[in-house]
């Protein structure tokens, strides 16, 4: 009989030969929550493209390895369907094989476009008297099935979100967990992005397109929903002032 090998969590099981389970013990580098971190600016999309402000981003420190030592570098970047032009910087950790990218606070999370288009979306169905009449005008693009599809994922991503930071300060947000109730709590248009600058501790543990928590990893994670762990908190990349 071959040998066979299962990977669970922290560990693998490896079944020998003489038939019996022998457990390998694995040191992984940490918690990985994500392979996005904010890139802390509050300018719009349209002058994070024309400044190429990812040239100018920093991430002087590794995720997984905080006191160095393990090759943490520059990795070039790479682009994003809309806004034209877009290009996001990137990280690389020899010793983790991993990479990380620095997501500016005016872009979706694993959405294309901006959190500003997500918002309006997201208004829109919170006022129209039905999803199917709202598709009629905010994805033209597409056919009604899938525009249901999409924004029917949108509202409940976004509504998520919202319901876990009302868990994380009872007392900070005590509206109802719609974007409506909370651009007049926080007297901003643009809650998503003022969200991602209140919140930025927990970003790696919501949902996107506000966190960085795919709907994949949420799925699979043993962590219990939006619980942010002990330890420091997640590094955030800055910009640089051009020259």
């Amino acid at each position: 009989m071959h040998k066979q090998a299962i990977l669970l969590h922290t560990s693998k099981l490896f079944f020998t030969d003489k038939r019996r389970w022998v457990r390998h013990v694995i040191n992984p580098c940490g918690p990985v929550t994500g392979m996005q971190v904010r890139l802390a600016t509050r300018v719009t999309s349209e002058h994070y493209v024309t400044g190429k402000l990812w040239l100018h981003a920093t991430l002087p420190i590794c995720p997984w390895h905080p006191k160095g030592g393990c090759g943490w570098a520059r990795h070039g970047t790479y682009p994003r369907t809309a806004p034209l032009g877009t290009r996001i910087a990137r990280w690389y950790c020899p010793k983790a094989g991993r990479t990380v990218s620095a997501l500016p606070d005016c872009l979706a999370s694993h959405r294309t476009g901006t959190l500003s288009q997500c918002e309006a979306c997201v208004r829109a169905l919170e006022l129209a008297p039905s999803l199917e009449s709202a598709c009629d005008h905010l994805r033209t693009d597409i056919e009604l099935p899938g525009a249901i599809r999409y924004l029917s994922r949108l509202i409940r991503a976004v509504h998520g979100a919202l319901r876990a930071i009302k868990g994380l300060y009872p007392t900070a947000f005590t509206c109802s967990p719609t974007l409506t109730d909370f651009a007049a709590l926080l007297a901003t248009p643009q809650v998503l992005v003022e969200l991602r600058d209140r919140i930025a501790p927990h970003l790696p543990f919501l949902p996107t397109p506000l966190g960085f928590n795919p709907p994949s990893i949420t799925r699979q994670s043993s962590r219990p929903a939006f619980q942010h762990t002990m330890g420091r908190d997640p590094p955030m990349a800055l910009v640089d002032a051009p020259d």
